[in-house]
Parts: C-alpha cells; structure tokens; sequence
C-alpha cells in the first residue's frame, strides 16, 4: 500500500518471478497487488492521501488524486477477483497485506487483524504464527484499511503483516522475512506450514484509537519511543483543545504514535494484553 516499504514489495516481486519460472507451486487462486505504484516509483508513502485509509468508499471523501484513484481501482480489482473464484462454488478467501513500520518495535514483526463480528479460523492464526509474527494486534473498531475492507465486504480472513523497518530499495535484509516468504508460499500452494521456530504468539486488543481531529495536537512521546511500550498508568500521552489522552493501567502499550499524520487520521492507538481464544471446530 506504501510506496517507501520496499521490503514486501522485493518479497512480492521474488514470488511472481518464481511463479512465472514455475518454480512456485500454486493451487490456489491468487490476486498479488502492488498498491501504489506512482508512490513505488517516487520513493514515497504516498503522493496525495494515505492509500490505506481511503478503503470502504473513503476515497469518495477526500479530493480526487492519485490515492482515490487507486483505492477505488483496488476495491473494483479484488471485487472481480472474488466474483471469478466464486465461479464455481463458495470458497475460502484470504487476504496478507504486508508492510513495514517507521518505528522500531519491541515485537520485530506483528500482524493487526480487523475488527470482525465473526471468529478468524484456528488455520489463520496458525498461518500468522508460521510466519514468524511475534505479536497479534486485534482492531475492536470498524476501519479504512484494505484489510477492514477485504474482512467486511467479503468476509476474507484478512491481516495486516508488519515485517519491520522502512528501507529504501537494495538495503533490505530479506532473510530477517524468511519465515513469512516460507508461510505464504506454503499457503497459496496447499502445502503444510513450516514449523515456527520462536517463542509463542503474543496477543493485543486494541483499546482505544488516539485521532487527531485539528492542528493544535500534541503527543507526547519522544521520536525514539518503540511500538509496544508500557507507559506509565496517568501518563498523558495526547493532548488538543477538546481531549486528554490519558494511559490507563489496564491498556497502556503504545503502538503507531505518529503526531505527523492528517487531521482526522490516527495518531496512536493503546493497547491491552489479552488471551487468545480460538474457536472451536465445527
């Protein structure tokens, strides 16, 4: 979806040249996006809007440019893809959108899951756990993502991977995401998993979202803060006219804080730890 995350760009590009040479396996029906390839071609996250916060007819909303253009584009795309693979029958559908994060993080790599009235399936929580995710993030709000949009509008169990740090092009370590490659290859050729080879899954809901509704916004949070830290309960960590953010005891990691984004963006969210429950087979 961003242009700067060139890592999962480099990944994609692999995967279809293999699968072009025959060299990957496929089973399954696939649908690879590049989401923005203006903002690819101009080294940048975006050239207009935020490409991932203009999803569910959002793009309807903002001044048309290259960002609406796209998002709209990608909602007709994946429409079309899932009426073709329905052809013959109902079928399970997926959806991985991987990027990576301007911050460091204390969990190198994590998937944000949407919010979703229904149960994500015991073999997608094992599909983000062979790919070497080290924490899981559950939205409890509807969203503007590709992934809220691919959940809610055609029930795909969808995720979104954070694989690690912005890197310009060449400078990407592709080993550090070997266990996600190895993941999805697996996936989209019916094969079994790959073994995961770290400690267990930990599991976040998202608490509460910080928005940024004018200009005058503080967020107080120094530029070398990592994604989940513990804030001290009481901290204010956000402030403008008409709202205090206030870490409470029971919700206070920190994930994406970001004062830079647009009035009306999120700039943060807080988190508290959680179980994971599974469903039950049928």
């Amino acid at each position: 979806m961003h242009g700067n995350e060139t890592a999962p760009i480099e990944l994609l590009l692999q995967l279809t040249h293999d699968l072009s040479q025959g060299r990957q396996p496929l089973t399954q029906a696939l649908l690879i996006v590049f989401g923005n390839l203006p903002a690819i071609r101009a080294a940048r996250r975006y050239l207009h809007n935020d490409l991932n916060r203009l999803f569910g007819g959002r793009h309807l909303a903002v001044t048309p440019g290259n960002e609406s253009r796209r998002a709209f584009a990608l909602e007709q795309a994946v429409q079309a893809f899932y009426r073709a693979a329905d052809a013959a029958g109902p079928v399970n559908r997926g959806h991985l959108d991987m990027h990576t994060a301007i911050r460091g993080s204390l969990y190198r790599q994590f998937a944000l899951l949407p919010a979703h009235a229904g149960d994500f399936s015991p073999n997608f929580y094992q599909l983000l756990q062979a790919s070497g995710m080290d924490a899981v993030v559950r939205h409890t709000e509807a969203g503007d993502t590709f992934t809220h949009f691919t959940c809610e509008k055609f029930a795909a169990q969808s995720a979104t991977l954070e694989l690690g740090k912005v890197m310009p092009f060449g400078a990407n370590d592709l080993s550090l995401f070997a266990a996600a490659d190895a993941a999805i290859r697996a996936w989209i050729a019916d094969a079994p998993l790959p073994p995961r080879d770290k400690a267990p899954v930990d599991y976040f809901l998202v608490e509460e979202s910080i928005i940024k509704r004018e200009g005058e916004f503080t967020l107080n949070l120094a530029a070398d803060v990592e994604n989940f830290t513990a804030l001290p309960a009481g901290y204010e960590i956000a402030r403008q006219a008409e709202k205090r953010w206030v870490v409470q005891a029971r919700a206070p990691y920190i994930l994406f804080p970001n004062a830079g984004v647009a009035t009306g963006q999120r700039a943060g969210l807080l988190l508290r730890a959680a179980a994971l429950r599974l469903p039950q087979p049928a």
